[in-house]
């Protein structure tokens, strides 16, 4: 396995405007300074016990990305330092970031995540609870949230018709709540799909970011 030469060979499919999110959970601080010496400053993990530890030990210009599900008891242990939630899941957590942003005089960047799979067990708002928030009197009243756009996670299958077709339909949402709620707001600007098995769909569907941890590190052990 050699990070450098999979990220080298990564990078050279993935157009200019697409930015790779580096998924380093479960890998320990030697990989992720292998990636971070070949360049790459984008990282995501979904553990905040994890990812606290991580940022004390790596360098301080890695930006960090909060790319799993967040429990609000723990919202404040990474506001200090994490770069983007991007995976706000409702109104709850959002509130929760909003109280502890404003008590460090942070404004934290987040993507809403939109349940956009046919799988039950993943995590996400509908479009109409997305609506919802927008047009809510209490988010209109934050001013430590910044919403950057949209994430989703297909469902986990070798059906590509069925991953396109999601991945379709979570741009055409963007697109809407863009027209709707940010149509002169430039930084609503992130569309956050894809990974190490369907990445190339999603940019075909308009990715942004896509977020890639297996291609990079190899397989990770069962534990």
């Amino acid at each position: 396995m050699n990070i450098r030469e999979n990220l080298e060979s990564l990078c050279r499919t993935i157009p200019d405007h697409v930015k790779v999110i580096v998924v380093s959970k479960t890998q320990g601080p030697d990989a992720i300074r292998e990636a971070y010496s070949a360049g790459h400053r984008f990282f995501g993990e979904n553990k905040v016990q994890e990812l606290t530890l991580k940022s004390s030990v790596l360098p301080c210009d890695i930006q960090w990305h909060f790319i799993g599900h967040l429990q609000t008891n723990k919202v404040k242990m990474i506001l200090p330092f994490i770069h983007l939630i991007q995976s706000i899941d409702s109104m709850k957590l959002l509130k929760e970031v909003e109280k502890e942003a404003a008590k460090i005089g942070r404004v934290i960047s987040c993507l809403l995540q939109l349940h956009i799979a046919s799988e039950e067990t993943k995590f996400g708002l509908d479009v109409h609870e997305v609506f919802q928030i927008l047009e809510s009197p209490e988010y209109k009243a934050m001013r430590n949230i910044r919403i950057k756009g949209l994430m989703g996670m297909a469902t986990f299958t070798s059906d590509e018709n069925l991953i396109r077709r999601e991945f379709s339909s979570l741009s055409d949402n963007f697109n809407k709540i863009k027209a709707t709620f940010f149509p002169s707001d430039d930084e609503f600007s992130e569309l956050s799909m894809g990974m190490s098995g369907d990445y190339g769909i999603a940019i075909e569907e308009g990715s942004t970011m896509i977020r890639i941890g297996t291609a990079i590190f190899g397989e990770r052990p069962n534990h």
